[in-house]
């Protein structure tokens, strides 16, 4: 073997070695991949109710409502080429810019405890939608989830404590609780009147400026009194707010008689507002093949999603568009009489051709 020859297998050797380091490097992208889909109707592995109620007659009549998930990869996940193409060549799953999902200081922690505390958020309120479709009244508390350290708030409020009153006028909605604080005069003190277990406090707590505005440092969430108690039995690692239609839809099922699927297969999903609307959610794309591979006869899409979902490979499974608690009730009572009643289906956006 001559120098010349010997040199150039090395010099291909190491190129080798260089692109095969390069193919392995993350890379700043994410990529969602369809996860599990879980009937709410059904049960545990140790054979609890899903979804039990106390403080009111139940009907569990058959038929599933499933909910449905999406594996992203995590803020600190390695994403190499590898995976990517991995990715790229599955039908099934999307990537996404790394930014256009997490922020720069997110963490696979931070984004766990945020999916946690927008899961039990979403059920509160996906509870409170169907009791209010149901015609109970359900009222509405804002309440003190954290406070952050170092704020203004630090000290004064303490989580739990529910919010009475902001200079003076009740408080009946996180909503309404954020409008009283802006409407504060830069230099004057917020007054709070709060609830801490038996104790009614009264707190005036100036603002300070955190990351750009004027801010008390404290975040809430909104809280409601039942009339009845409603639990789920939800795998604590599954997270965020994008199954509180499902959630909705299942309350409503188990608490009046005969199965509002007409024993089918259900999936959807979609955020649930406290006035029963139903929002858009990431990953529609995952969703609907999750719930296609599930044999699913119908899936529920959030109205603000239909344009992104109507070309989904969702096999024969029907596409519903809802965008309120009330309309998914609709559809799926014609849904159980009649399978093949005409729905309000997801169309293709006006100047898309249709396949």
């Amino acid at each position: 073997m001559t120098q010349r020859m010997f040199a150039g297998l090395l010099a291909a050797a190491l190129l080798g070695v260089l692109w095969f380091g390069a193919l392995r490097e993350p890379l700043p992208y994410v990529i969602y991949t369809p996860g599990l889909t879980q009937d709410i109707l059904g049960t545990t592995e140790d054979g609890q109710e899903i979804v039990t109620i106390e403080g009111a007659d139940t009907f569990h009549d058959g038929g599933e409502l499933r909910f449905t998930t999406v594996y992203a990869t995590e803020p600190q996940a390695d994403v190499n080429l590898f995976r990517l193409l991995e990715a790229w060549i599955d039908g099934d799953d999307a990537i996404y810019p790394y930014d256009a999902i997490y922020a720069p200081d997110d963490t696979d922690e931070s984004k766990q405890a945020e999916g946690a505390f927008q899961m039990v958020t979403s059920q509160d309120t996906a509870v409170a939608v169907a009791l209010t479709e149901l015609g109970y009244d359900v009222p509405s508390v804002a309440v003190i989830h954290n406070v952050l350290p170092g704020s203004p708030s630090e000290g004064e409020l303490e989580k739990g404590d529910r919010l009475l009153a902001i200079n003076g006028e009740p408080v009946d909605s996180i909503q309404s609780a954020g409008e009283a604080v802006d409407a504060t005069p830069a230099d004057e003190p917020v007054e709070l009147r709060v609830q801490r277990g038996d104790e009614r406090l009264t707190l005036s707590i100036m603002r300070e400026e955190i990351d750009g505005q004027l801010r008390l440092g404290f975040e809430m969430r909104a809280s409601y009194d039942f009339p009845i108690d409603v639990s789920f039995g939800i795998d604590e690692d599954i997270g965020g707010p994008s199954a509180g239609l499902m959630f909705s839809l299942a309350v409503y099922d188990t608490l009046t008689e005969g199965p509002m699927t007409g024993g089918q297969i259900v999936a959807g999903t979609g955020t649930i507002n406290p006035d029963g609307t139903v929002g858009p959610i990431g990953g529609i794309d995952q969703k609907i093949a999750g719930a296609r591979d599930a044999d699913a006869d119908l899936f529920l899409v959030p109205a603000d999603n239909c344009d992104d979902a109507y070309d989904s490979p969702q096999g024969d499974m029907e596409l519903v568009r809802v965008a309120t608690m009330s309309e998914a009730v609709d559809a799926l009572e014609l849904f159980a009489e009649n399978p093949d009643a005409e729905l309000p289906r997801c169309e293709a956006p006006a100047g898309v051709a249709g396949e």
